[in-house]
């Protein structure tokens, strides 16, 4: 298979110029009407990555957006979230293509530069989700929503003055807290879903502590359990927060510690030897882990069984 050609968009006034919009009326940001872009002939065949954030709303698409092997079909009052520098590609239908409706919002990093959000942006971690884990809103929050980017808008066509980033970022500011706001509930409504997403996250950490190779596979990670669940990482912590009060890693050490306690209790494994077949690297990391969810040490737990 070929190898897709990744193409990067650097600027905000190169993504005007390749979708066929005049110049954006600040070099560092702009809003865009869906309706008003065109399409490049090879927007389909290659991977994109972009210098700015791009946040969306998108409607009527009849389309596809893929980050790697993960794809998202878009449907009414979805958003989402991409970071500068992230991979992804996008199918759509050339001949629904022109039902395509909302806006894009597009914010250059050095925008941010000087205000709270030049590294608060990082506490969001939605600009960390794959594609699938689109914020779905309802009517009456996408009518929020639509505001507050109508306020953004307004003043973006109004002649830039002094006042004008501090009062954009506060736009911003605020557009992130409702998205953080929505993500939550969306947390709750599915949990159904979600809980489907437990069963299987059990099963895969079972099926991986009672693998016979467990010692030449290393240590479980949370991005393996992520790719296995077709999630990304930050999406699933936060998910098994809400549903456990518990992150992905301590989901891991959990099931750790109930191996190891197993093998304290049911062989004469040494606990250098039930480390090393556990994973670890070194025998004194399950000790000290041990040690931090039963206050114990493993000899002591041993010891308690005889």
């Amino acid at each position: 298979m070929e190898k897709r050609i990744t193409k990067k968009i650097e600027s905000i006034t190169d993504f005007h110029r390749s979708r066929g919009l005049p110049p954006p009326e600040h070099p560092l940001i702009s809003v865009i009407d869906y309706s008003q872009l065109k399409r490049p002939a090879d927007i389909g065949d290659v991977n994109w990555t972009l210098g700015f954030y791009q946040i969306s709303l998108k409607t009527g698409m009849n389309g596809k957006l893929k980050y790697g092997q993960q794809e998202y079909d878009f449907d009414e009052g979805t958003m989402f979230f991409i970071s500068p520098q992230q991979i992804f590609r996008i199918e759509t239908d050339p001949v629904l293509n022109e039902k395509q409706s909302g806006w894009m919002l597009l914010i250059h990093p050095d925008f941010l530069w000087g205000t709270s959000l030049a590294k608060g942006i990082k506490q969001y971690d939605f600009f960390n989700y794959s594609v699938n884990e689109a914020l779905f809103l309802s009517k009456k929050e996408e009518t929020i929503i639509d505001g507050i980017i109508k306020n953004i808008e307004l003043e973006y066509h109004s002649n830039i003055d002094k006042f004008s980033q501090n009062i954009i970022i506060s736009h911003f500011e605020t557009l992130l807290n409702y998205s953080e706001r929505f993500y939550e509930r969306q947390f709750i409504t599915r949990k159904a879903a979600h809980h489907q997403i437990l069963d299987q996250l059990e099963e895969i950490l079972s099926t991986y502590m009672n693998d016979e190779n467990l010692m030449s596979k290393g240590l479980l990670t949370v991005q393996q359990i992520a790719d296995a669940l077709h999630m990304s990482p930050n999406y699933l912590s936060r998910l098994l927060k809400m549903l456990t009060g518990q992150s992905t890693q301590q989901h891991i050490h959990g099931q750790l510690i109930n191996k190891a306690k197993e093998m304290l209790s049911t062989t004469d494994l040494s606990v250098s030897e039930i480390a090393y077949e556990l994973g670890f690297e070194y025998p004194q990391s399950l000790t000290k882990l041990f040690k931090n969810k039963t206050g114990i040490s493993p000899l002591e737990f041993r010891t308690s069984f005889q």
